[in-house]
C-alpha cells in the first residue's frame, strides 16, 4: 500500500463547532485514515493529520479545503499566527511508496483546484516554483492583509489562481 501524508491547517481554532464541519469531510472520506485534531484557540488554528493512498488523500483535502472555504471567513479572522487564508498550508508528505516527486505533483494539483476556486496559491517548501518560495516565513509576509500589496507586486504573483485581491469579497 502507497500512504501518503496530509497535515493542513486551518485558520479557526476557537469555534470548534466549525473545526468539527471541516473535519468531518476528513472523516467520511474512503480510503483515508484521520489521525489526529489539534486546535489552538490562541493561534486560532487547527491541524489536521490524516493518511492513505495518495488519490483518496487529495480527494478529502479537496473536500475538507472547500468546506474551510465556506465556513472560515479571513475578513473576520484574528490570531496570533501567521497565516495567509482559511486553508493557510497544506504539506504532502510521502510516508511509503510515495516519492518527494510525487507528493509536489499532488501538492500543485490541489493547489491548482483551490486556483480554479478564486484563491490565490502558492507552492512553498519542495513544491516552491522559485527559490525565493521556499521558505514558509517569507510567503506569509504581510499575512492575509498584505495581500492586496503582495498580489500587486510583479515578482510576487500567484503560482496558481487570482492575481487580485477585494477585501469586500475575498473571504478566503
Amino acid at each position: 500500500m502507497r500512504v501518503l501524508m496530509c497535515i493542513p491547517n486551518i485558520s479557526e481554532g476557537i469555534r470548534l463547532e466549525v473545526v468539527e464541519q471541516v473535519v468531518d469531510k476528513v472523516r467520511r472520506a474512503k480510503g483515508v485514515k484521520l489521525l489526529d485534531v489539534s486546535s489552538d484557540a490562541d493561534h486560532n488554528r487547527s491541524v489536521l493529520t490524516y493518511l492513505g493512498e495518495p488519490e483518496a488523500v487529495l480527494e478529502a483535502t479537496r473536500a475538507m479545503a472547500g468546506k474551510a472555504l465556506e465556513l472560515i471567513d479571513m475578513r473576520q479572522h484574528t490570531g496570533s499566527h501567521p497565516r495567509l487564508g482559511a486553508v493557510d498550508v497544506v504539506p504532502f508528505v510521502p510516508v511509503r511508496g510515495v516519492q518527494i516527486a510525487e507528493a509536489v505533483a499532488i501538492a500543485r494539483q490541489f493547489g491548482h483546484t483551490i486556483g480554479e476556486l478564486g484563491v490565490p496559491v502558492y507552492y512553498y517548501e519542495e513544491a516552491a516554483t522559485r527559490p525565493e518560495r521556499a521558505n514558509l516565513p517569507d510567503i506569509r509576509k504581510g499575512e492575509y492583509e498584505g495581500l492586496p500589496r503582495r498580489l500587486a507586486d510583479p515578482n510576487w504573483q500567484p503560482d496558481s489562481g487570482p492575481a487580485t485581491f477585494n477585501a469586500a469579497r475575498e473571504r478566503w
